[in-house]
């Protein structure tokens, strides 16, 4: 028997019977290492034994768990956003950052940051009555940014941003700023029309109510690309949160002429602002 390889032992056993070869392989202790070792070879590639299980590879490292993201994480990213221009949105942080700074600039110099005065808001460029019409039409924009108190200001920001990053995103920063800045003079010229027994208005509801008008056409028309239900949601948003700031304005001190003003003008600058635009 020639076992002096393992190339021989497999030689010699292939022309073994089964039965020795399980002989050889029960009784392997009796005999050299190679030969039982031969045997079981043999026995394994005829499909009588089965083969010894391949050796169970190290599991692998787990890679180290991502840590949770802070709060701090989180917001720094909207913050920037919301307060920094970028190339994909300007317009929007641009509008913001004048809104705070009039109001930062009114507080540092002595005027109420929670209830300014009627002279004080005059001085600023509020839009006044006698003041406005013919001598000073300038009021007609700059009382867009200026506001009674810091939380007539933080509201219409929060406003103004939540509605006015959905629609840069579409429209892009210059058609958006149009349609900010006419919308807004039209609430001012309806303001003046309206109370012609006298007024001192401020504020930038006008103008987001003509953000509200874009949007309101953009969705009927099909600009923005949504299916049939999603625009129905956001058709239903918008007219609720159109008629509720309406609505709401019938019990408070709030001009509902310069919102439905501004409402209009927007519904009507949106003509041709879409037409220009590619469906997204």
């Amino acid at each position: 028997m020639d076992v002096s390889t393992p190339e021989a032992a497999a030689a010699h056993f292939a022309q073994r019977p089964d039965a020795e070869l399980l002989y050889l392989a029960h009784h392997a202790s009796r005999y050299p290492p190679a030969v039982g070792a031969a045997a079981v070879a043999e026995l394994q590639r005829r499909g009588l034994v089965p083969e010894a299980p391949a050796p169970l590879a190290p599991p692998a490292p787990e890679a180290p768990a991502e840590p949770d993201e802070t709060w701090g994480q989180v917001l720094r990213p909207v913050l920037r956003g919301l307060f920094w221009p970028t190339r994909q949105c300007w317009a929007v942080p641009l509008l913001i950052d004048l809104n705070l700074l009039v109001w930062l600039a009114m507080t540092l110099s002595g005027v109420s940051a929670t209830a300014p005065s009627g002279h004080a808001l005059a001085t600023w460029g509020s839009n006044v009555t006698g003041l406005t019409w013919p001598g000073q039409p300038w009021r007609l924009v700059t009382s867009l940014f200026v506001h009674g108190g810091i939380t007539h200001l933080l509201l219409n920001m929060a406003s103004l941003w939540l509605l006015g990053v959905l629609l840069e995103a579409r429209t892009g920063g210059a058609r958006l700023l149009a349609a900010y800045l006419a919308s807004g003079v039209a609430a001012s010229v309806a303001t003046l029309w309206y109370h012609s027994g006298g007024i001192n208005s401020t504020g930038a509801s006008g103008a987001i109510f003509g953000l509200y008008g874009l949007l309101l056409v953009l969705l009927l028309s099909k600009r923005i690309l949504l299916d049939k239900w999603d625009r129905r949601g956001m058709l239903g948003l918008v007219l609720y949160l159109v008629l509720s700031n309406l609505i709401s304005g019938l019990t408070g001190n709030i001009d509902n002429i310069a919102h439905l003003g501004g409402l209009l003008m927007g519904l009507l600058v949106a003509v041709p602002l879409q037409l220009s635009m590619r469906r997204t």
